[in-house]
């Protein structure tokens, strides 16, 4: 049932028309001062313009044929794209006299009696996202297409002017308190950044708990000389009773897909019998996961006793070892790892290899000083994260109640009902 006021319409109702723009060549990097460029198809997504996904048009007779650039007040929609992101769209918040849409991307020319920003809403939010998933038509796989008939036909509930300009004002503001977020997100990692610069390198020293600088040279240490190292391994898959029982078995995928330093959960669950008849082994909490094959680098502290299979080598720290401390420095150093990798179908980092890096390391305590600190940077970072999601959720909820009618608002400060 449309709300009082509003209208059963369609997406056509609201524009002239779409423009179009043009397959235009160029070169897969960003602009230099002056040079102009056409937009990739991965420069909209839902609700989200980035106008540094461009590619630099060089020849004069590519720069001839280029026509449109994303205007200021309109909506840019991916008429061709995965299936995931196909009708993809999102509002223009200034002028780009300098980009051009390709062929691929419309742009909005709206009527008199529409409001881009609102629109733009609608036509991200997931109702619209999911007809129009529906509408594309392609081969399984490969790119996804709809037509301007059916995008200009999609079905919309339309409220007057005055009450789309509120609800744009209103979601705007949302938007603005993500922006800001993700700002403080992105001042955080760099000031982390700084600090583990600093404090990894021996640059910055800490006060130990008499208020006394820490003082002295830091000693060169192999890996080997930090803990005892170890490989994981897989149980057999044909035995299922290796399989599903209570022991947390890690693969590189449960690490990369998390942003934790310490691992709680993974996909799949070995058994004690699996592991003793294979070359996994049962690590105690507080292992360093270190994957050396392939997504070489990638780490997590186990949080409990957990088994790894065999793309990783393991650190059960000693008496004079932070694992916090080592997964930061590790981490830091990533590239020395990566740099003494070898093999031609995939990287791997050999146990000896790994065994052999080097690293200056300062005594226990100043040790646990940088972890604590680098710890506290890292909460910042998650409560931040945090925060940021809490806020994308309840956008996402009022939208779908302020675009369907569901929740109504005051225009010129009279309740819209």
């Amino acid at each position: 049932m449309v709300p009082n006021g509003w209208k059963d319409g369609r997406v056509g109702d609201l524009l002239k028309g779409l423009e179009s723009g043009v397959s235009v060549n160029g070169e897969d990097r960003p602009l230099s001062d002056g040079e102009k460029g056409v937009l990739k198809v991965s420069a909209v997504s839902y609700g989200h313009f980035n106008p540094n996904a461009v590619k630099a048009i060089i020849a004069p007779i590519e720069l001839e044929r280029a026509k449109t650039s994303p205007k200021k007040g309109q909506i840019i929609i991916s008429r061709s794209n995965t299936e995931e992101l196909v009708g993809a769209s999102a509002y223009i918040e200034e002028e780009y006299p300098n980009l051009y849409l390709p062929d691929k991307l419309w742009q909005t020319v709206p009527k008199a009696n529409s409001n881009m920003k609102w629109l733009s809403y609608v036509l991200a939010s997931e109702h619209s996202r999911y007809l129009l998933s529906n509408l594309a038509t392609g081969t399984s796989g490969s790119m996804k297409n709809i037509t301007k008939g059916e995008l200009l036909s999609l079905k919309i509930g339309i409220p007057q002017l005055p009450e789309q300009r509120k609800i744009a004002k209103i979601l705007s503001t949302w938007d603005k308190a993500i922006s800001a977020t993700e700002r403080l997100i992105d001042n955080s990692k760099q000031q982390k950044k700084a600090l583990m610069q600093q404090l990894l390198t021996g640059k910055k020293r800490l006060l130990d708990d008499f208020g006394k600088t820490f003082e002295g040279e830091w000693e060169e240490k192999r890996i080997s000389e930090l803990g005892q190292i170890s490989s994981g391994g897989t149980p057999s898959t044909a035995n299922p009773e290796y399989w599903d029982g209570d022991i947390n078995w890690v693969t590189p995928t449960d690490i990369t897909k998390q942003d934790s330093i310490y691992i709680e959960s993974t996909a799949r669950l070995v058994s004690l019998d699996g592991i003793k008849n294979s070359s996994a082994k049962l690590l105690p909490k507080g292992t360093l996961l270190v994957c050396t094959r392939a997504t070489i680098g990638e780490m997590a502290i186990a949080s409990h006793e957990m088994s790894t299979n065999q793309g990783f080598k393991n650190i059960v720290p000693n008496e004079n070892t932070n694992i916090e401390f080592l997964y930061y420095l590790l981490n830091f150093y990533k590239h020395k790892l990566i740099s003494k990798a070898s093999g031609s179908t995939f990287l791997e980092l050999s146990k000896s290899a790994f065994e052999g890096l080097h690293f200056h390391i300062p005594e226990f305590q100043e040790q646990q000083k940088i972890a604590a600190v680098l710890l506290n940077a890292d909460r910042e970072i998650e409560l931040l994260q945090q925060q940021l999601a809490d806020i994308k959720q309840e956008k996402k909820a009022l939208m779908q109640q302020l675009l369907t009618g569901k929740r109504r608002v005051k225009v010129n400060e009279k309740e819209v009902a």
